[in-house]
């Protein structure tokens, strides 16, 4: 029996060429579409789970409230003390294990010197949460001694080549000789975190590192990731419910306020980090499951759309098998046979496509990963449970887009069928017409979304930061006080270099520190409420990135007191309550404990990402804060930055011989905040376009099947004076309103959906009615152009032949 269906469908999918490809190929393109998001999807839900114990493993991070309770700083590292002390206070913690990121740094082994990213400071328990495999050494006891490291087998082989590393000694920042006790294999693509080298974390308490009284009492210092492990299906409410008093009890200071009013702790899921935190301080950046959900309903919608030109075009031509039905009527064939039938070629027909689909999706891939860069591969797919999902989808997908056509074409009377008096009912025509609508509904979404999607980055390119980004070039590391002047004066001397600063954060980075600021009323200290950021800056800064001020004066050499000064940027006068610049220029207030006067007001600028709104910005040049100038900016002219670049690495090479020249510009840096949304638009509109050809496909194919039954009504229009533009206009109008009515139905659910993703921007476009006004537009032209093909040829076509025929 399974045989004869197999047989009968054959000949049906070669019998009917035409709708056939057109069945196989939309079917093909869609499932393609479906393979590369499932990819995406896969590797998006799999990250961490790779560790045994990540069903366990939570993460504390650390919130900071205004007097109003108002959250406005929330990160995912904590201070010190806090690990150890968690596990002294709650006996259910089985664990504490904590990563400490150090930066940057310089290594050096004989004659090798390179920067490094990726190093940590990790507690010598760090691998009995996390599985890393450990390829030499012992990774119990590998970090526990103080200055010992573990690396990446990549780095042992950068520095040692074929040597065996284990005990050989690298210099860490030309500081401290670190012993290699261990080499691990990385991290997978799918985790959270990738760390190159790992540090013990006992090297902390050596004072000078950090300090043993350091790591127990700073609770200013929350760069410390701090990780629990705690039983199976353990209810945090248990901890998470103590933890007011917890901190009421260990940062009880005299004479202030409870401080758990001001600070609270948090638990998160390990296994959530990835998709749904995104806090003010990760390890790296992280997913966002918003984007799974959203390319997860294009990847329904696009498979939807390929189902509907099935479904369309197998209903269109019912008619063409309408006696084949009526003689297996006649032969004692039942509906539910008929039913399995048509179903049978369903399914076959998916099943063919999924395999030209896996071969597209192969080839697809790399292009996919060159536009996106978000390094996809096809291994995603090979998991069980996904292939087990992957061979069952033509399955579910052929009964869904093959059970309506059986159903209708097995209901046919075999007595008028065989009469040849069978016409198909109005009921089925309005049920294509419903489909097609579907269809260009979700085009013109997808039209509408990805249009947006592009305004919001051209915005995000063209807005003006309120500083000038260009030829910015930074280097990491900073200059030593005592050599900063010299190699100023050095860059100077050449004409293509403008200007040079110091800072400990340039802008594209975030703004994390806030250390209270007191202004006062004569002699009378009044506490600000207001959470107010601050940087450490040169003389330079303002006048190298081009920061206009609103009022005053900046920073000056000529004034030895500006140490104890304060620039501040115009939002902050703003909740400092003093109205307009002009008003703060000689105020005295307090910050970090330092008194002094606002000696400048500069106009806002974007240090951060548009996502976030401008906060209030206080820039001082402590005397003593020359170790967090962390960078050196320098303004270099538009002409041959080869050259000037070149000029650069000479300078710092005679000025710091012991650290690697690294550079970037700051404008790539401030590209690189937009990355998700640059992988978002190449994705929308591939996608869009291929949604919007399936679409067109299904229109073509069900309007050539349309034509084709009209072919002698044409021909008696053309015999009655009908010129070439009516013909295509009557058979085209009728295609076209469905357009219409799709656009309709899906503008306002294209500005509800795009409105919504805008909100994640404090800084954005707004949504103009042309733009669905273009999108209806396009859609229509689409459509036209797509109908307008057999239109045409059959406006044109010799009535004589057609009419002859009857």
């Amino acid at each position: 029996m399974i045989k004869n269906y197999l047989r009968s469908a054959f000949r049906n999918i070669a019998r009917h060429k035409f709708i056939s490809f057109i069945n196989i190929f939309g079917l093909t393109i869609g499932l393609t579409c479906c393979l590369l998001i499932l990819t995406y999807i896969v590797r998006e839900l799999s990250y961490d789970k790779f560790n045994h114990n990540a069903l366990n493993i939570y993460r504390v991070s650390r919130s900071f409230n205004t007097a109003d309770g108002i959250v406005n700083l929330h990160l995912g590292a904590v201070a010190p003390p806090f690990g150890p002390l968690l596990k002294n206070e709650f006996p259910d913690i089985k664990k504490v294990t904590r990563l400490f990121p150090n930066g940057d740094v310089v290594l050096r082994y004989k004659e090798k010197l390179f920067t490094e990213t990726g190093s940590y400071f990790a507690d010598e328990n760090f691998f009995s949460f996390f599985d890393l495999k450990t390829v030499a050494g012992d990774s119990k006891t590998a970090l526990s001694e103080p200055y010992t490291v573990m690396m990446t087998e990549d780095m042992a082989r950068k520095y040692f080549g074929n040597e065996d590393p284990i005990n050989k000694e690298i210099r860490l920042d030309n500081t401290a000789n670190f012993k290699v006790t261990g080499i691990f294999k990385p991290f997978p693509a799918n985790s959270q975190m990738h760390p190159q080298m790992l540090l013990s974390f006992n090297t902390l308490n050596d004072d000078k590192v950090y300090g043993r009284n350091q790591l127990a009492t700073n609770w200013g210092n929350n760069s410390f990731f701090t990780y629990l492990l705690l039983p199976d299906n353990y209810n945090i409410d248990r901890i998470s419910s103590q933890f007011p008093a917890f901190i009421d009890k260990y940062m009880n200071f005299p004479g202030q306020p409870r401080q758990s009013k001001f600070t609270q702790l948090h638990i998160q899921r390990f296994l959530d980090i990835h998709l749904h935190s995104h806090l003010d301080d990760e390890v790296e950046q992280n997913g966002d499951i918003k984007r799974v959900y959203i390319f997860s309903a294009i990847a329904l919608f696009i498979l939807l759309i390929a189902c509907i030109n099935y479904m369309n075009l197998s209903t269109a031509r019912s008619t063409l098998r309408a006696k084949e039905i009526g003689i297996r009527k006649v032969i004692g064939a039942q509906q539910k046979e008929i039913i399995t039938q048509f179903l049978s070629e369903s399914v076959l027909v998916t099943y063919f496509s999924l395999v030209l689909a896996l071969i597209l999706t192969c080839a697809l891939l790399p292009v996919i990963n060159r536009f996106s860069e978000l390094g996809l591969s096809i291994d995603s797919l090979y998991q069980p449970i996904v292939l087990v999902s992957v061979s069952l989808l033509p399955l579910v997908i052929g009964l869904i887009s093959g059970i309506y056509p059986a159903i209708f074409m097995s209901s046919f009377k075999p007595i008028k069928v065989l009469k040849g008096i069978l016409k198909v009912g109005s009921g089925n025509i309005s049920f294509r017409k419903v489909l097609v609508v579907v269809q260009f509904s979700i085009s013109i979404i997808l039209i509408v979304a990805t249009t947006i999607v592009f305004q919001q980055l051209r915005y995000i390119q063209n807005k003006s930061l309120g500083f000038n980004k260009d030829h910015l070039i930074t280097i990491g590391g900073g200059i030593p006080a005592d050599k900063f002047e010299a190699f100023r004066a050095d860059l100077l001397r050449n004409p293509a270099i403008k200007d040079i600063s110091r800072s400990s954060r340039i802008p594209s980075g975030r703004l994390l520190d806030d250390q209270g600021a007191v202004v006062f009323d004569g002699d009378k200290p009044l506490p600000v409420k207001a959470d107010i950021k601050s940087i450490n800056v040169d003389y330079g800064f303002i006048p190298t990135f081009g920061i206009k001020m609103a009022a005053g004066r900046n920073f000056s050499r000529d004034f030895a007191t500006d140490s104890n000064n304060f620039v501040i940027n115009a939002s902050a006068v703003r909740v400092l309550g003093w109205k307009t610049p002009e008003n703060a220029i000689g105020r005295d207030m307090s910050y970090g404990g330092v008194r002094g006067k606002v000696i400048g007001v500069v106009n806002d600028f974007h240090f951060e990402s548009l996502h976030q709104n401008i906060v209030p910005l206080l820039m001082e040049m402590p005397s003593f804060a020359n170790n967090n100038y962390r960078r050196v900016s320098i303004k270099v002219g538009g002409a041959n930055i080869n050259s000037t670049l070149a000029t650069l690495q000479q300078t710092w090479k005679k000025f710091q011989p012991e650290t690697p020249f690294r550079y970037s510009f700051i404008d790539e840096r401030i590209q690189r905040l937009y990355e998700s949304e640059q992988q978002q638009s190449h994705l929308f509109t591939i996608f869009s376009c291929l949604a919007i050809f399936i679409a067109c496909l299904g229109l073509f194919g069900l309007s050539a099947f349309s034509i084709s039954q009209r072919v002698k009504e044409i021909g008696v229009r053309k015999v009655l004076g009908a010129s070439i533009p009516q013909i295509v206009t009557e058979l085209s109008k009728d295609f076209l309103k469905l357009v219409i009515v799709a656009a309709v139905i899906a503008l306002p659910i294209a500005w509800y959906t795009m409105n919504k993703w805008l909100l994640d921007f404090a800084f954005r476009v707004s949504i103009q009615w042309w733009v669905f006004a273009m999108a209806g537009v396009i859609a229509l032209i689409i459509a036209f152009v797509t109908i307008s093909y057999q239109s045409i040829k059959a406006a044109m076509a010799n009535p004589v032949k057609s009419l002859r025929s009857e």
